[in-house]
């Protein structure tokens, strides 16, 4: 019974981190496109545009806070694989859970808390860039922050989930990752 609740949590919240994780991607011509404006005017017509600069920044962070907890889905994260590669599946899943309890979720707690006050604070102030021409509205970038470090945070107990019914001897749903049947 628990882990077919847990299977469902799992799947449910890695079909949400991919539906975020491609949306977001979609951006990413549209980020190539401000830069390339943005070059082409800086240099072609010696035109620099504060809001095309901000823009990119803005896209850039949009698009690396919404992707986290994707790239975190299809296992594409920073990992030392040289271990990582050599252990057994019980042993990865040990990995995963003490990693996730002890390294990840303390980490993710601790910048979502800050990135929330920071979020709060930039929304009552309705701040916006100090640059003439800036774009308005700054705190919707800095709630992106907490909103990408929150959907890290539950696509990090997915894959302690995850895990821990590898270790119960349950085969895991897939993730619904680039490559795999999200069925």
């Amino acid at each position: 019974m628990i882990d077919l609740f847990l299977a469902r949590v799992v799947r449910s919240i890695d079909r949400t981190t991919a539906t975020i994780g491609k949306g977001a991607s979609v951006l990413l011509p549209v980020l190539v496109g401000v830069i390339v404006v943005n070059v082409a005017l800086r240099y072609g017509l010696n035109l620099g545009l504060i809001e095309l600069e901000e823009l990119q920044w803005h896209l850039n962070g949009l698009l690396v806070l919404c992707c986290l907890a994707f790239a975190y889905l299809g296992d594409s994260h920073v990992r030392v694989d040289i271990f990582h590669a050599r252990f057994r599946a019980r042993t990865k899943a040990w990995v995963e859970v003490l990693g996730g309890l002890l390294l990840l979720l303390p980490f993710v707690v601790a910048i979502g808390v800050f990135a929330w006050d920071n979020f709060t604070y930039s929304l009552s102030l309705n701040e916006r860039s100090p640059m003439p021409g800036g774009l308005p509205a700054r705190y919707v970038i800095k709630g992106f922050l907490a909103f990408g470090f929150a959907l890290l945070g539950f696509q990090g107990l997915s894959a302690i989930g995850r895990s821990l019914l590898i270790l119960r001897g349950v085969t895991p749903p897939p993730t619904g990752a680039p490559g795999e049947d999200p069925a």
